[in-house]
């Protein structure tokens, strides 16, 4: 006998439950965010809106709050994306309460309230923090290269602007010479009222470009000029700290060039972006954005971003912010890219144990830890010596080991991995609107974690909605965000 089947058909119709809470699990998302929402300072959104009642009747701040928040969590960061969730998601339809703002609207909230959505993540740390989620124990800081809303080839080298700069300004005086030739033949064919064939739009064109070489030469030129004064005031100082002492400095004053380096580039579409070289050793028109996650939860206890490829000058900002964002944790784990002895006197006198080792050890090093070093051992080594025996200590191993596992799962789920979803870059374009973007991620990272915390406590399951099939779609807000306009 055949099987029967359950009725199927497309155009049957149905009602949704008319209570909202009956459409999701008591533990989804949707329903945490709004609880995180009732938790955090919403009076900054409150205070730029007049009370005169003039105008339409925005929508609630609590709202767009949450809306974002809610998309942020599930890595939305589009604004389009963002608004189709008030429609297409069950989970967005709660969040909005039946309300169904438009990209342009989620977009101008985000513009309008920058500053407090940054502070989101201070916030979001706040919260960690009360909830026992940090521990101060182990602090380990680390910096990833998130590409930037720019091309490569849309970048160029200071030696190639100026012989750029010298080929257009050659193109457009030959351009000029033609039209004065073209004048004086036309005067002559239609007489000099006459009109004739309408002026070509090529010389504005080639003007507009030689303005856009000419100021990106001028800002390198300024870096390189600041960069030089920074050298001189150094050398002044290190005199004058010499004199002092009575004595001179050894060698010859070191020189200064203010010419910028011919390979230094700048980007016509981002300026504030530089070129980096990323995880897979290509190189990216890029940030480089630094993260301190405190080693109990996972928990991203301070961050910033920078166009300064290097990490070594960042340690001392980062730890500062994270003594202000929740004290002082006992050790701080980096890995050999913020090797100093700068770095390390920053730490010692912040009271915080600081441990970076001077080289990278490539995989299958033998693992046989050295003995901790005498007092009159370490009076004979220099400072690297010092701090290379005391990392090859089983203590110092067995510490620095937990590194990895705190700061680099973090990078991963941030910038998703293995089909899942992620952070691939940013969607906007200039240093401030970057860092924004970055302290959003960074909260919505915070405020995941602290979601699923207080779930296992109460002994639920959160339940997320289904993500994305594929990455393709992550960096197709960055075509959708470049519509936007901002």
């Amino acid at each position: 006998m055949a099987h029967g089947f359950l009725s199927y058909s497309t155009d049957q119709a149905f009602l949704l439950p008319p209570d909202p809470r009956d459409w999701l699990s008591a533990d989804h998302l949707a329903y945490q965010v709004i609880d995180i929402v009732g938790e955090l300072d919403t009076s900054r959104y409150f205070a730029s809106y007049g009370k005169d009642g003039r105008g339409a009747a925005p929508y609630s701040p609590l709202m767009m709050v949450g809306l974002l928040l809610y998309a942020w969590t599930r890595k939305l960061y589009s604004s389009r994306k963002i608004a189709a969730l008030c429609r297409d998601d069950l989970g967005g339809r709660v969040v909005c309460g039946g309300c169904f703002p438009d990209h342009r609207t989620v977009n101008s909230f985000r513009m309008r309230h920058q500053g407090a959505l940054n502070a989101l993540f201070k916030q979001s740390v706040d919260l960690c923090r009360e909830a026992g989620m940090v521990g101060l124990v182990e602090a380990a800081l680390d910096g990833t290269k998130i590409e930037a809303s720019a091309s490569r080839r849309k970048a160029m080298s200071y030696s190639r602007m100026v012989d750029e700069e010298a080929r257009v300004q050659a193109e457009i005086d030959g351009y000029f010479k033609r039209a004065a030739e073209e004048d004086a033949a036309e005067d002559a064919l239609f007489g000099p009222d006459g009109s004739g064939l309408p002026a070509s739009g090529e010389i504005e064109r080639r003007q507009n470009r030689l303005a856009k070489i000419r100021a990106a030469k001028a800002a390198i030129e300024a870096e390189a000029k600041a960069a030089a004064d920074t050298r001189r005031r150094e050398r002044a100082e290190t005199e004058a700290a010499y004199e002092a002492k009575g004595r001179k400095p050894c060698g010859p004053p070191p020189k200064i060039d203010e010419t910028p380096k011919p390979t230094a580039q700048r980007s016509f579409t981002d300026p504030e972006c530089r070129i980096m070289k990323a995880a897979n050793g290509s190189y990216i028109q890029a940030y480089n954005a630094q993260a301190v996650v405190d080693g109990k939860f996972q928990v991203i206890v301070a961050c910033s971003l920078s166009w300064q490829a290097a990490d070594v000058p960042h340690l001392p900002e980062m730890l500062d912010q994270t003594i202000t964002n929740v004290g002082v944790p006992n050790r701080i784990l980096a890995d050999p890219g913020y090797f100093s002895e700068e770095n390390y006197a920053v730490a010692e006198a912040r009271g915080v144990q600081a441990l970076i080792p001077p080289d990278r050890q490539r995989h299958g090093t033998p693992n046989s830890p050295c003995s901790p070093a005498t007092p009159e051992e370490e009076a004979d080594m220099d400072f690297t010596e010092r701090m290379r025996r005391r990392i090859s200590t089983a203590e110092g191993r067995t510490a620095y080991a937990k590194r990895k596992g705190i700061v680099e799962p973090v990078f991963g789920q941030t910038k998703g991995c293995a089909g899942h979803p992620g952070y691939l870059g940013f969607l906007r374009r200039g240093f401030e609107k970057c860092s924004a973007e970055w302290l959003w991620v960074c909260a919505s990272h915070n405020i995941l974690k602290y979601i699923r915390y207080k779930t296992a406590k109460a002994g639920g399951t959160l339940v997320v909605a289904p993500k994305r099939a594929n990455r393709n779609e992550c960096s197709a807000n960055r075509i959708q965000f470049a519509l936007e306009g901002v």
